[in-house]
């Protein structure tokens, strides 16, 4: 009975100084965690880091948050953390190495969110693929083409790549590129095309522009300027490519193509 005695004695002093407070530890630990991780989406919402973020940077705040605490909880049970640390270095290295293309696009991926080349919803074009960003994730990045298409590209891949954001300033051009006879006046051209321009559209400043651009062996080739909100690029092209057909043929201007005159003598 003694040796009972002595055995119960020892798991209670065992239970008080190490189980209990680790037990303690626990609960309060997590309540802490609970309440930083919804401290970090206050600031989260506050920030002008991109929404795709959020959740990245959560779950990493998270992960190492209990990681800490199950390492407090092993050291006040007894556990020695030192082989566990070190343990965990080794394993660490390995998926490092193993795992290297994808911790490329995850560093891609926060340079992503930190830099901000661009936005989700911007039109962009990357490593010439061009379309709408649809997301910028953990190792991808998403593009929504116009023809309905979903392109992903690897985080690094964008990083390193030449990025052009057509919606970063809210407006872009549509540059109209049309021939007309050398029978046509120039100053009539330019005209009816200035006309074509004004679409439902198009902005007042600037005012849509054209010019002559060249002269070709057929045709003289001029381009028609205007400029619009970023979101309405695509109708106002449309719309402006069929307005100087109309207008055109309302005015009795004729679009040439490649021809060859050739010219008999009798």
């Amino acid at each position: 009975m003694p040796t009972v005695l002595s055995w119960l004695s020892v798991a209670g002093a065992f239970i008080l100084s190490n189980i209990l407070p680790a037990a303690i530890i626990a609960v309060v630990g997590i309540l802490l965690i609970q309440f930083l991780l919804k401290l970090v989406d206050k600031v989260l919402v506050k920030s002008k880091l991109e929404v795709a973020a959020h959740k990245l940077i959560k779950n990493v705040i998270k992960v190492v948050l209990y990681v800490l605490l199950l390492l407090i909880i092993a050291s006040k049970l007894g556990i020695d953390v030192t082989g566990i640390v070190a343990l965990a270095s080794v394993l660490t290295l390995a998926v490092s190495l193993a795992l290297q293309n994808i911790l490329s696009n995850v560093i891609g991926g926060f340079t992503l969110l930190y830099t901000k080349p661009f936005a989700s919803g911007d039109f962009v074009e990357i490593a010439g693929q061009s379309g709408t960003v649809n997301e910028i994730g953990l190792t991808y990045t998403k593009l929504a083409t116009a023809d309905n298409k979903l392109v992903s590209i690897p985080n690094s891949a964008v990083v390193a790549a030449q990025i052009v954001n057509f919606s970063a300033t809210g407006k872009r051009r549509v540059d109209i590129t049309v021939s007309a006879a050398y029978t046509s006046a120039v100053e009539d051209v330019l005209e009816a095309l200035r006309e074509a321009g004004k679409v439902p559209t198009a902005l007042e400043d600037p005012a849509p522009f054209a010019a002559v651009q060249s002269y070709g062996e057929s045709a003289i080739n001029y381009i028609l300027q205007i400029w619009c909100t970023a979101d309405d690029y695509w109708t106002t092209l449309f719309e402006g490519n069929k307005n100087v057909k109309a207008i055109f043929d309302a005015k009795g201007i004729t679009m040439t193509y490649p021809h060859i005159n050739v010219h008999l003598d009798k």
